[in-house]
């Protein structure tokens, strides 16, 4: 029997991990396959290194636009569970907060939580849709409707339309923001294997550190540390629904999408594996997370780059890692304790470490077009890119009767409409 095999026998809840060789050693040149698994103290280690590599990220979203940490850190956890079970176990992934749901929660911040949760619930069904949709037709629907050219102009201007929030918050306190922006930079570019990818939540942990030691923590944030409980309840509530909201929101569908199927398409290749039927699951049960979250107080969640970084330094790829995972992250949840301690964050550190993070959303962009080999000679290509990417950095803001859009939508729908369009007159004009 293949290893192939071996991962589609396991049943639907893919559980029942073989043991990998003795369980204590991996031999040079081989990996431990999704339906594996090392020894269970080790197994438990490796699950402990998920959880440290998707907390900078996963903590930072809710810290930056005032969700509840708690909260988000129980539906990420709950998430994760439920990715592994849609995908029957075969595709490894920790699901945390997305940050492409920074820019459109930032910019509706007015219109209160209830209805940024009700558009973080509409994105999520909407992605469940198209997980359906892509598992009934095939991946290849996927590549017909948002070609590379599209996938990376939305996933750049949703990176750098953020960019004068970074610059805001870096202003307010510059000292402690550029001791936490070297501080990610030292790390990322010397720090050994693990560390070196910790880099954002180092970065932070340092500029929180200098940010205590120089008095620039808020008091009454401070105060509410000191009076929060060790275990408690995370905050839940509902959504209200606002079509200016979630219309701002609609467009992190296509990042989730790219985001997602990328995952799939990593861990086929590093695994030795074909995955591609597995695209629709990971799209569904990510879009099931993120409406999960919006419904009860979360923010949207989507796979994770950190641990693919881990996966690929232990070569390690159990899923029974994740599960350990996925449990530690809902316990962490039930402690007020921690919740308080992150929201302590300064938006100097904030400013420091959302320069690098806001960049490297829209460099993601970048790295599509650049994987896929995209023309820009192509006058098609070249300009309606330009004018959408204009349109996200300068936030265009115009009002379609009642719904007011800002920038992320209107150059996601300037792509997304205007592309196939100008496409098909390119070809009639030939």
């Amino acid at each position: 029997m293949t290893k192939q095999a071996d991962d589609t026998t396991r049943g639907p809840a893919g559980f029942g991990w073989q043991l990998h060789g003795d369980g204590k050693n991996i031999t040079v040149g081989e990996v431990v396959a999704p339906h594996e698994r090392l020894t269970w103290p080790r197994t438990m280690g490796i699950g402990m290194q998920h959880v440290i590599a998707m907390f900078g990220a996963t903590l930072l979203v809710p810290t930056i636009t005032g969700f509840p940490v708690t909260t988000t850190l129980l539906f990420s956890g709950i998430g994760t569970a439920l990715f592994l079970l849609i995908t029957r176990g075969r595709v490894p992934s920790y699901l945390g907060s997305s940050f492409a749901f920074i820019a459109p929660l930032t910019a509706s911040a007015g219109y209160g939580q209830a209805a940024q949760l009700g558009a973080v619930l509409s994105v999520g069904l909407v992605l469940m849709a198209v997980g359906l949709v892509v598992k009934l037709a095939g991946p290849r629907v996927l590549d017909a409707v948002m070609p590379p050219v599209v996938t990376g102009a939305v996933v750049a201007l949703i990176g750098l339309n953020l960019a004068p929030a970074a610059v805001g918050s870096f202003e307010a306190q510059p000292l402690i923001a550029v001791v936490t922006l070297l501080a990610i930079l030292v790390v990322t570019a010397v720090g050994p294997g693990l560390l070196g990818r910790l880099g954002i939540l180092v970065g932070v942990v340092v500029g929180w550190v200098f940010a205590w030691v120089t008095g620039g923590l808020a008091d009454e944030r401070v105060d509410a540390l000191r009076e929060a409980a060790w275990i408690g309840v995370p905050h839940l509530r509902g959504p209200s629904f606002d079509w200016s909201v979630i219309a701002l929101a609609l467009p992190v569908v296509i990042v989730l999408i790219a985001e997602n199927v990328g995952h799939v398409k990593a861990v086929a290749a590093m695994a030795g594996r074909n995955l591609d039927d597995m695209a629709g699951n990971a799209l569904i049960a990510d879009g099931l997370a993120t409406t999960l979250a919006g419904a009860g107080g979360g923010s949207g969640t989507t796979t994770y780059a950190e641990n693919i970084g881990v996966m690929a330094a232990t070569r390690v790829y159990s899923t029974a890692a994740y599960w350990v995972a996925a449990a530690t992250a809902v316990v962490l949840a039930f402690s007020p304790k921690f919740g308080a301690l992150v929201f302590t964050v300064p938006d100097g550190v904030i400013g420091g470490a959302t320069l690098v993070l806001y960049g490297l959303i829209g460099i993601l962009g970048v790295r599509i077009w650049m994987e896929a080999k995209v023309d820009f000679t192509d006058p098609v290509n070249l300009t309606v890119v330009a004018a959408a990417l204009v349109a996200g950095i300068g936030d265009l803001t115009l009002r379609l009767g009642s719904v007011e859009l800002g920038g992320i939508a209107w150059g996601s729908v300037g792509i997304l409409v205007g592309y196939p369009l100008m496409r098909w007159l390119a070809r009639m004009r030939r």
